[in-house]
């Protein structure tokens, strides 16, 4: 029977895949080269691992320990430089790529905490830091708007959702490989549905209004 660890272990480098591919795709459109699409990658696929085992003080980041993970960023970068010029047209692979490596680190960040002796809700929030941690780091580094923050899209929630999950079917023992699997599919689901049809939350005050929303741009209560 497969070990917990191996199938961990599978999650994250797949993960650490997708959001990879995100990286790379970003520095193709800012037109980076090929060295600053691998260090794209690079911070985008492990920023948010490194985040957790400094959080969690699981030592040095198994970033920089397993040289496996050193192998998706690369791979995504020459996928990306040998495929761009035939998807480039498809602005949603960033986004769809995106969600597949949300959906996959909110789960194992959220494992790892548990494993190294978190209560619940300090396992949520790691879980959704490991999430979004990535995509962070990446926005900045290429000068955008981060996901994180765009007051037209959802981004930590649908973490928070699979966070949350993961948490509640360990606790439950209810958790599994195939439990995994519905999770980040319900996270990716979430995550894309939200984007393609707009969802958002509250603004930060009550009464202000979105940019396109009726009244050009975002502006103070009315009298």
């Amino acid at each position: 029977m497969i070990s917990f660890d191996i199938v961990l272990l599978w999650l994250d480098l797949i993960g650490v895949f997708f959001f990879a591919v995100s990286g790379s795709l970003l520095a193709a459109r800012k037109q980076f080269d090929f060295v600053g699409s691998v260090l794209l990658a690079s911070i985008a696929a492990l920023g948010g691992g490194v985040i957790r085992d400094i959080v969690i003080n699981a030592g040095p980041p198994i970033a920089f320990t397993n040289p496996a993970y050193l192998a998706p960023p690369v791979l995504a970068a020459l996928l990306v430089y040998y495929l761009f010029s035939s998807v480039q047209r498809f602005t949603s692979l960033l986004t769809l790529f995106d969600a597949g490596g949300l959906a996959l680190f909110c789960i194992t960040g959220t494992l790892k905490a548990i494993s190294a002796g978190m209560n619940p809700v300090a396992a949520i929030l790691l879980g959704v830091t490991t999430g979004v941690g990535g995509g962070l780091l990446r926005d900045i580094t290429a000068n955008e708007v981060p996901t994180l923050f765009n007051n037209r899209d959802l981004y930590a929630l649908p973490a928070f959702s699979g966070a949350g999950l993961t948490t509640l079917m360990w606790h439950l023992g209810l958790f599994s490989g195939l439990t995994a699997c519905v999770i980040a599919g319900v996270v990716f689901t979430f995550r894309v549905t939200a984007w393609r049809r707009g969802w958002y939350v509250p603004l930060a005050v009550r009464g202000w209004h979105r940019a396109g929303t009726g009244g050009g741009a975002i502006s103070g209560a009315r009298d």
